[in-house]
């Protein structure tokens, strides 16, 4: 009997993906798949946000949830109060959660509610024309805009790990990427151990990823890994920011 080596994930559907060529979504959605069917049996809901992320119910082999733009923890919340023996997660980028969605999101911390939020920062809005994020980098040039973000206009691109992690109740918090297979395999860690402490009811999680988007970058997909890596990680540090586990405070 021939041994098998690989398998595409039984949390994902037949569903082909309908991101771009080199996005990195597809990366997550594997690596999220993959950890929670490596937790057995167990119910789980997942919750779509607006944006790129929109279709991520065709993906996933779970039940799940649309939320209207922003309102992705409000409405997992809901679902994991009712529905206390699910693994509850929500799939937000950052136009979603870090702009419109941020009150949402820091007030689910700021309760601790019992959910992991895999957060997708692409520094860009990409579902709606790639227009300026509020991950946006210094410099960076977007459809609005297109001489660059500047400090004194646009003010700072917002560190989300870093604010979350200051949140009392907030028992994970972790930035990863995808840009090279070593750090794939620290991402699936970061996460399999964000939904860990969910599972042990420890309290709220976050995983940011760093991803690309070769298209509203005008990039190859190689040229937007490499961005990744030698631009984003430079404003945005790789760690695990907040571990309530192991007393990393």
């Amino acid at each position: 009997m021939d041994k098998v080596i690989y398998r595409k994930s039984a949390m994902l559907t037949e569903a082909p993906l309908t991101y771009c060529p080199g996005c990195t979504h597809g990366i997550i959605h594997k690596l999220t798949a993959e950890v929670l069917e490596e937790f057995g049996p167990h119910p789980v809901i997942g919750v779509a946000s607006v944006g790129c992320s929109v279709f991520a119910y065709n993906f996933f082999n779970c039940d799940m949830q649309q939320a209207a733009h922003g309102r992705a923890c409000a409405v997992a919340t809901g679902i994991k109060r009712a529905r206390p023996e699910s693994l509850v997660f929500t799939y937000q980028g950052d136009g979603d959660l870090a702009s419109i969605g941020i009150a949402e999101t820091i007030h689910a911390a700021n309760r601790g509610e019992n959910i992991t939020v895999v957060f997708i920062n692409n520094a860009i809005y990409g579902m709606t024309g790639g227009q300026m994020a509020p991950t946006t980098l210094l410099g960076q040039k977007t459809t609005t805009s297109p001489f660059g973000r500047n400090e004194s206009d646009h003010g700072m691109p917002i560190k989300i790990a870093e604010i979350f992690a200051q949140i009392p109740k907030a028992a994970f918090v972790a930035r990863v990427a995808t840009y090279n297979p070593p750090a794939v395999r620290k991402a699936k860690v970061a996460l399999r151990k964000a939904f860990a402490y969910q599972k042990e009811r420890r309290g709220f999680t976050l995983v940011e990823f760093l991803s690309s988007c070769p298209v509203n970058w005008g990039m190859t997909p190689y040229e937007a890994l490499k961005w990744i890596e030698e631009k984003m990680t430079a404003y945005y540090p790789l760690g695990i920011y907040k571990d309530v586990g192991d007393g990393h405070e």
